[in-house]
C-alpha cells in the first residue's frame, strides 16, 4: 500500500496551537485527484496541500489546495505554511519559491530573524484585485447571525472582491459584534440560490476596526459551503481585504500595510500582515506574510 509523508505547522503565529493548523505533502506524485480531496477530507484541516513537479521547469513547485470539500484556486496560509515547510526541509532554500497554481503563480519569499533561522514567508498574491457584485446586507447579516444593523456601509457596501479567490466582504460595526457572528449553513446554501452570480461559492469575510487606528483590524472568515464552518487564519482574505481598502484610500500612488488578528474567537489567536500597493496607472497588488511553528510529520497509507 503506498505511504506518504506530510508535515504539519500553525500558520500565522509565533506559538505553538496558534494560528491556523495546515498539513503539507511535499511529494505527492501518484496520487489521483480523488485521493488528493479524500486525504484532504480525512486530515479535516481547513486546507490541505500537495506539492507536486512543476509543469515549467523554471518554478519550483506545483502547488494544490485542497479544503475537505473542494480544490481552491489559492489560499494564503498554505502558501506562507508550504513555503516554510520546503525551505526547512531543503537546508540551503533559495530566497523565493515561485508555486504553479489554478489561480496563477504565487511567488514566496522566506523570512528568517536576526540569526538566519527561517521563520516563515511572505507570498504575492498572484492576481490583482478584481472586484465583483455587490452583495445585499440582509443577506450577509442572516448568513452571520447578525441583524444589518450590524453591517456598516459607509466605507463600502458587501460586496465580492478577490485577488486569486473570491470572498463576500463586509465590515461590521464593533468588536462586539464581530465576537456576536455565527454562521448559518442553511442561510448561505440559500444565498448562492437567490444570486446565481455567486457561482455557488459564498466565502464570507467579516472585519472591524481595532480602536480608532485605520490599519489595525480584527477579521472573521467563514464557508461553511467549502467545508469550513470558521477559519482561524484567511491570508487570500486578508491580502484581498488589504487590496480592497487600499483601493478605497484617497490618492493615486500608496503603499499601505494592515496588521490584522484572526481566530480569536476560536481560541487559535492569528496575526497576519496584509499590504498593498495602488498606482494611478495599475492595479491593486497585495501581499500577505506571517510567522510558522512546526507542530507535527507522520506518514499516510493510501
Amino acid at each position: 500500500m503506498p505511504a506518504y509523508d506530510y508535515v504539519t505547522v500553525n500558520v500565522f503565529t509565533s506559538e505553538r496551537f496558534g494560528g491556523n493548523p495546515l498539513a503539507v505533502f511535499p511529494d505527492a506524485g501518484g496520487l489521483t485527484d480523488a485521493q488528493m480531496q479524500r486525504i484532504a477530507a480525512d486530515m479535516n484541516l481547513s486546507e490541505t496541500v500537495f506539492v507536486l513537479p512543476p509543469a515549467d521547469p523554471r518554478h519550483h513547485a506545483q502547488v494544490r489546495i485542497f479544503t475537505p470539500k473542494l480544490e481552491m484556486p489559492f489560499a494564503g496560509h498554505p502558501n506562507v505554511g508550504t513555503g516554510f515547510v520546503l525551505a526547512r526541509m531543503a537546508g540551503d532554500p533559495p530566497e523565493h519559491y515561485t508555486f504553479e497554481e489554478i489561480a496563477g503563480l504565487v511567488r514566496v519569499h522566506i523570512l528568517r530573524d536576526q540569526t538566519g533561522v527561517i521563520t516563515g514567508a511572505r507570498i504575492s498574491a498572484p492576481r490583482s484585485l478584481s472586484l465583483d457584485i455587490a452583495v445585499p446586507t440582509e443577506v450577509v447579516a442572516t448568513c452571520a447571525g447578525l441583524s444589518p444593523a450590524d453591517i456598516v456601509t459607509e466605507a463600502h457596501t458587501p460586496l465580492v472582491a478577490s485577488v486569486g479567490t473570491p470572498f463576500v466582504i463586509a465590515e461590521v460595526a464593533s468588536l462586539e459584534a464581530l465576537a456576536r457572528a455565527r454562521p448559518n449553513a442553511a442561510m448561505f446554501e440559500a444565498g448562492v440560490s437567490r444570486i446565481p452570480a455567486l457561482a455557488g461559492k459564498f466565502n464570507l469575510m467579516l472585519y472591524t476596526r481595532r480602536g480608532e487606528s485605520l490599519i489595525h483590524l480584527r477579521a472573521r472568515m467563514f464557508a461553511p459551503l467549502a467545508g469550513v464552518a470558521e477559519d482561524a487564519a484567511s491570508g487570500s482574505a486578508c491580502a484581498a481585504l488589504a487590496a480592497l481598502l487600499t483601493s478605497l484610500a484617497p490618492g493615486d500612488n500608496l503603499a499601505l500595510h494592515y496588521e490584522i488578528e484572526q481566530g480569536v474567537e476560536m481560541g487559535r489567536p492569528s496575526q497576519i500582515v496584509a499590504a498593498a500597493n495602488k498606482t494611478g496607472e495599475g492595479p491593486v497588488t497585495a501581499t500577505v506574510s506571517g510567522n510558522c511553528v512546526p507542530a507535527g510529520h507522520g506518514t499516510l497509507e493510501v
